[in-house]
């Protein structure tokens, strides 16, 4: 039989990975931030990843990054 997490350690489990989602969402967009040259390599390799940073700049009303980064 397979061991089961109890409760606490479930959440805490969850509570982690949270953790680790918004740090590597935040490494992602303190990278693509400041280099339009970066963006563009992750337009062509992961062009969800790069709609959610726009998405999330548009959201912040900080607009303007993908119309300077199509004129490109």
């Amino acid at each position: 039989r397979a061991p089961t997490m109890n409760k606490k350690n479930q959440k805490l489990f969850k509570r982690i990975l949270v953790a680790e989602f918004v740090d590597i969402f935040g490494a992602f967009f303190f990278l693509m931030n400041p280099s339009q040259d970066f963006r563009q390599a992750m337009s062509k390799k992961f062009p969800p990843i790069l709609e959610v940073y726009y998405k999330s700049i548009e959201h912040s009303d900080m607009s303007g990054t993908r119309e300077q980064d199509q004129e490109k």
